[in-house]
């Protein structure tokens, strides 16, 4: 037996344990993980704006790949720490609990990850380098994976106000990908600014010369009006502002919600201290409780719900809500250390008793108004129950019984039935479908060819989705239902692979059948079941040599060097699956072995929602602005 001792204690010093162990501090080592390094470095500069020293933050996405954020705070101290013999910024870059989210003097409410933020992404970047400007100073140093390398120097010269500015390389030895994405960024800095009336926000991409600013004069208003994507509000965005001492503490919240008629869903986003709570928590728990129990005691009050009627549920009162909260307190307690959940106690009853107020007084003085909000919960109720009584009549009949003889006689099942190794390929049409059916693995594959475009389910009601036959084909071959009859163990295939021609149809069916999955299966997304399926654009062939290009630049590249610029080589440009024999299908989009599948998020399909609103809705100002702004990016149209 080996001996276990005292020698067989390893112990990682100072920042090797983060680089040892990244996903512990960042959440993972993807495309999330790499943005938030950027996150960190923001909103530390955020947190100076709010403790009333930064009035502006600029982003600036790098050539090279690197990030430089800059704002014009106090700047990050430079003096020596007392116990610590170090700069202060030195310190703050390379020891994990080291800055001023402790002193709450220095930050009454903070957004950063408990001193561990910008320390962490020096730890993970092959190089940080810090400028601060302070007493009419520049003093900069240097940092690689962790360590110092340049010593603090004062540079020469004087410097006009002060602020601090990080630019840093995130470590390809550590990020699958080190590409900074321009629109991720872009949404996240305008959320910020959403939610900061008066901040000025600047992006700026020296990889494409796109640069913006962004900044709202009416903050959380503005943002409930974004949220709407051009819908008309049921009643003018109800504004909630209170700060006060809560169980000895020192709280604040700004909300705005209001209701739509033109979704039947509900656009809810929580926020700590500046920071995202993409998982809620309990200031969203304490908001919803606020809305039910006050909706209902003003609807028994005033008679807008009879006696026989019962009680609103939550959701009830949730669909077409449209709602953003902004909580402020001293170190929150969040569930995971990238604080995609609250789990403060002191955040649920203060802000269920704040809402609760200021939401009764709303409707004291605007009762017609709350009338409408009642209503409009009242026919959602109504369509609950008639949507329930249509999921039951469906499993009656066995639409929705996985073990039933109801499975849509289009699917052209496997034969395996074990769900864990199990996929279903859902291609669009009939031609599709055929060559798909050829190509597959019988055992595992399974195959469901769509007519047409499936119901856009942004703009229908549960009633009518439940009735259209493409998706009650979906629902049938799936297993799980929707909406409130969703039962995740009951999920027939472990991949569920949208698989779509690449053209312009092709792309409009995938949004569609993305945004059904996003409005009425999100658990199916969020457990990592939905995938994309990526077929070639072109095959080249020359003699028995065979390749596949995924992209135009990709097929140049091949041409270049597979082909060795050959004249001879045939390039056959695929414009639907059903130009694709089985073996060609099998070797490039549906081989476990061979193919790319690209696994669906919610971020994901959130931001595809919401372009599909913008693109496909009833408004068509939003839509002409965002065509003429893009339009310089569009290359060869596939038309």
């Amino acid at each position: 037996m080996t001996e276990y001792s005292a020698k067989n204690i390893s112990v990682l010093k100072g920042l090797e344990g983060v680089r040892k162990r990244p996903a512990m501090y960042i959440g993972s080592t993807d495309a999330r993980g790499l943005h938030h390094l950027v996150w960190e470095v923001v909103d530390n500069a955020v947190d100076e704006h709010l403790a009333g020293h930064a009035n502006r933050i600029t982003v600036r996405l790098l050539a090279d790949g690197g990030v430089e954020v800059t704002d014009d705070g106090r700047g990050i101290p430079i003096d020596m720490h007392p116990t610590e013999k170090v700069p202060a910024v030195e310190l703050a870059l390379t020891a994990l609990h080291a800055g001023g989210k402790f002193d709450q003097q220095t930050y009454a409410v903070s957004g950063g990850l408990h001193g561990v933020g910008v320390s962490v992404v020096n730890a993970l970047s092959s190089r940080t380098e810090v400028e601060v400007m302070r007493g009419g100073a520049r003093h900069t140093i240097a940092f690689e994976r962790g360590p110092k390398v340049e010593d603090l120097k004062k540079q020469r010269g004087k410097v006009k106000g002060s602020g601090t500015l990080v630019r840093f390389w995130p470590d390809t030895e550590v990020f699958e990908t080190t590409d900074i994405d321009h629109d991720t960024v872009a949404q996240r800095l305008r959320e910020t600014a959403l939610l900061n009336a008066g901040l000025v926000m600047v992006l700026i991409d020296d990889r494409d010369g796109r640069s913006q600013t962004l900044t709202f004069k009416h903050g959380l208003r503005d943002f409930v009006g974004e949220l709407l994507h051009g819908k008309d509000p049921l009643v003018p965005a109800i504004e909630v502002h209170d700060e006060r001492q809560w169980e000895g503490l020192p709280v604040a919240i700004d909300a705005a919600f209001t209701w739509s008629d033109g979704f039947h869903d509900s656009r809810l986003r929580s926020y700590v201290n500046i920071v995202r709570t993409a998982d809620g928590g309990t200031h969203e728990e304490g908001f919803r409780r606020a809305l039910t129990t006050t909706l209902n005691k003003f609807g028994r009050d005033t008679g807008a719900l009879l006696k026989k009627d019962p009680n609103l549920t939550g959701d009830d009162i949730r669909e077409g809500l449209v709602a953003v909260i902004s909580v402020k307190l001293p170190d929150p307690q969040f569930e995971g250390q990238t604080k995609g959940r609250l789990g403060s106690t002191v955040a649920r009853t203060y802000v269920e008793l704040v809402l609760a107020e200021e939401f009764a007084t709303w409707l004291v003085k605007n009762k017609a108004k709350g009338r409408q909000i009642v209503k409009r919960a009242s026919v959602a109720a109504k369509a609950r129950q008639a949507a329930k009584a249509a999921r039951e009549l469906t499993r009656r009949k066995g639409l929705l019984d996985s073990n039933s003889a109801g499975l849509p006689g289009k699917l052209a099942d496997c034969t395996s039935r074990d769900p864990s190794e199990t996929e279903l390929y859902v291609v669009e049409g009939d031609s599709a479908g055929g060559s798909s059916k050829a190509a597959r693995d019988r055992h595992t594959q399974a195959i469901l060819p769509l007519r047409g475009k499936v119901l856009n389910v942004e703009k229908s009601q549960l009633t009518k989705v439940l009735e259209n036959a493409e998706i009650q084909a979906l629902v049938k071959a799936i297993g799980t239902g929707v909406g409130e009859g969703y039962d995740h163990d009951r999920l027939r295939y472990d991949k569920i692979v949208l698989m779509a021609d690449a053209d312009v149809d092709g792309g409009h069916i995938t949004t569609l059948l993305l945004t059904f999955f996003y409005r009425l299966c999100p658990t199916l997304i969020e457990k990592g079941h939905l995938y994309l399926a990526q077929p070639p654009l072109y095959q080249l062939r020359k003699g028995a040599k065979v390749a596949y290009a995924m992209s135009d630049p990709e097929r140049e590249k091949l041409l270049r060097t597979e082909f060795k610029r050959n004249s001879n080589v045939e390039v056959q440009r695929f414009k639907g699956l059903g130009e694709m024999d089985a073996e060609q299908l099998w070797a490039t989009t549906m081989d476990p072995q061979r193919r790319t599948l690209l696994r669906v998020n919610i971020e994901d399909a959130a931001r595809t929602d919401e372009l599909f609103v913008l693109l496909m809705g009833n408004q068509t100002d939003p839509r002409r602005e965002w065509i003429v702004s893009n339009a310089k990016f569009a290359e060869k149209l596939d038309v």
